[in-house]
């Protein structure tokens, strides 16, 4: 399917928030390639438009692109670097990662972030010692031992730090990797949308696609909303974990996240159209966890607002879904396109 053509693509292209413009370049040229018109905000979020059959209020649906990362914050006495956090996760959660430094003039040095005190024949807390931004470093593939080695191979504070995404599709139809929150969603976007140019759709409704990038730092896609829009659909992970509905085979449609509920009646909606055309769903809560369209209301948009997306176990760690989750969200999200709007 499309779908994991493009996921595949989209996870080969380091992305951290705020180093983006990489990916960017990827989305309007595949999205040129489809024959349709894209717009670049000043803030890096690339924005298309689907014209309606009748004018008159509009739909936005956002997916964000910029990912989990980390920055240079230092240069340690022996070489070695010091992190920034890009995003919310806890250090055990890239404990033994590849990575690359991206340097200023375009090239890179490779790595692994590990805990200081990791040889378990000189550290005995080494399986107990507490995983912070003080105890976790990037040992680089160079010969460095102290700071001004370090600094001989381009490598400065600020440089971004991206994290190898190690990208398997199973033969059993999963897909391991980092980062499907959120390129699983703006993959399933660029096919639906790629469907929808290669029909010759014209869908009810005019509809305009945003892919955001600086959601994971909680303003990717509040700003630049076009004019008219009522309704705002959020394709971004479903969180799996104890008390959670959702499972890794159906789309999770959010009732309720951290900043609060989404609109009633626009969820309801949803589910009305899950059950219309037999698409498996669940309905969850995410205790912890903020979307784009939960950031726009947050800046002041007046729109409904909703939320779906693949489900996705171990969120902000090594994820993994299912063909079979990315295909009743695609099948949820071309429902929703075809329908009316809802009323009131």
């Amino acid at each position: 399917m499309n779908t994991v053509k493009y996921l595949e693509e989209l996870l080969a292209i380091p992305s951290p928030t705020g180093f983006t413009r990489e990916v960017v370049a990827y989305l309007v040229e595949t999205l040129e390639q489809m024959g349709l018109q894209v717009q670049v905000s000043p803030k890096g979020n690339v924005l298309v438009t689907l014209v309606g059959k009748e004018e008159g209020p509009a739909r936005l649906l956002t997916a964000h692109v910029d990912t989990l990362g980390a920055m240079v914050r230092a240069i340690k006495p022996d070489g070695r670097l010091k992190l920034d956090r890009i995003g919310g996760f806890p250090w055990n959660m890239i404990e033994g990662e590849d990575c690359l430094v991206h340097l200023a003039d375009g090239s890179t040095v490779s790595g692994t972030i590990l805990l200081h005190q990791t040889s378990t024949h000189v550290y005995k807390d080494a399986g107990t010692v507490e995983r912070s931004q003080d105890n976790m470093e990037v040992r680089l593939d160079a010969r460095v031992t102290r700071p001004e080695e370090t600094a001989a191979l381009g490598i400065q504070v600020g440089d971004f730090v991206s994290f190898d995404p190690r990208t398997q599709v199973t033969e059993t139809g999963f897909v391991k990797s980092r980062f499907l929150d959120d390129k699983a969603s703006v993959a399933i976007c660029l096919a639906l949308l790629e469907q929808i140019q290669t029909a010759g759709i014209q869908l009810p409704v005019t509809t305009h696609f945003m892919f955001s990038t600086f959601e994971e730092v909680g303003h990717g896609a509040n700003s630049s909303i076009p004019a008219g829009v009522v309704e705002y659909l959020a394709v971004d992970m479903g969180a799996m974990g104890d008390d959670q509905a959702t499972d890794e085979y159906t789309v999770s449609i959010c009732s309720k996240d951290a900043t609060g509920p989404y609109h009633y009646g626009f969820r309801r909606q949803l589910e009305g159209l899950a059950q219309q055309f037999a698409i498996p769903y669940k309905i969850d809560i995410y205790p912890f966890y903020g979307s784009d369209a939960s950031a726009a209301m947050t800046a002041g948009w007046d729109v409904r607002h909703a939320l779906i997306g693949p489900g996705i176990e171990s969120s902000h760690s090594y994820e993994r879904t299912h063909i079979d989750s990315l295909t009743a969200t695609s099948d949820l999200i071309f429902r929703y396109l075809e329908s009316p709007l809802m009323e009131g």
